[in-house]
């Protein structure tokens, strides 16, 4: 599968940042409960986020070739004060900027460590972005405001959480489970716009997940706007929002999103 070019992630990751930032100096409440992480409080998904933008940039900038202890980043803890929304603002800002900066400067082919099967640079680019992506939609749901996404940063984010379903199935034993005789499930974004392909098809077969772009007839089909189809495909939406439809065997898809979610 075709991915994004390496400064489009570069890119993603400071607009993403951004509009996380927006969040946080938007009035919000830094304590309340995120629902779709309901461990945390939206201070603490903040400085998630902000912490882990500056781990990838310490991993990256050191072209390290094994794993950074998480107490060895500068500045990954984020304010020492809660509750500050200015603070707060200022260091994510800063974060995006010294991973952005790192990842441009190493270029994508550069040899870096990761915890799956592609040690590069390239790799953190575009797992930064879909992360930021992502953690934003937690963001902006729990404090009610409006979330959107391009739509080929959203299709990529599907493309890469299979690729990355795929990889943790072959490495991780919990994720057997996932194996099948076959069956299908078939995501279907109905807004696409005209040559963006944006319907997946994903196999449970004995020897494993596969999945590629297309349209087939499937066992079961998750339809309705990409944005929508990208949040409860990573269970920050609930299949019977008002503009999802599932068709045909909704146990296989509820089988399939209780299992694919690792980490």
């Amino acid at each position: 599968m075709t991915r994004l070019a390496h400064e489009r992630y570069c890119v993603e990751i400071a607009h993403q940042t951004g509009q996380l930032r927006a969040v946080v100096t938007s009035g919000a409440d830094l304590a309340a409960t995120v629902p779709t992480c309901p461990d945390w409080s939206l201070e603490e998904l903040v400085r998630h986020v902000g912490g882990a933008l500056r781990w990838v940039e310490a991993t990256v900038r050191t072209r390290s070739a094994q794993e950074i202890p998480e107490d060895r980043v500068p500045g990954l803890a984020g304010p020492h004060t809660t509750g500050d929304a200015a603070a707060l603002d200022a260091w994510l800002a800063e974060s995006a900027e010294l991973v952005v900066a790192a990842v441009r400067e190493a270029g994508p082919d550069a040899a870096v460590w990761s915890w799956t099967g592609e040690r590069t640079a390239g790799f953190w680019a575009r797992r930064m972005a879909h992360e930021v992506t992502v953690h934003r939609a937690d963001a902006t749901l729990a404090a009610a405001l409006p979330y959107e996404v391009a739509p080929e940063i959203a299709a990529d984010a599907i493309d890469e959480w299979l690729d990355i379903v795929r990889f943790v199935q072959r490495t991780e034993p919990e994720a057997a489970g996932l194996r099948g005789r076959g069956q299908t499930l078939h995501l279907h974004a109905t807004d696409a716009p005209a040559g963006l392909d944006a319907e997946w098809i994903v196999q449970l077969a004995e020897d494993g997940v596969r999945w590629w772009r297309g349209h087939e007839k499937a066992d079961v089909v998750l339809r309705g706007p990409l944005t929508d189809v990208l949040l409860a495909f990573y269970r920050r939406l609930p299949l019977d929002g008002p503009r999802l439809e599932v068709l045909g065997e909704r146990p296989l898809l509820e089988f399939w999103l209780e299992r694919a979610t690792f980490g």
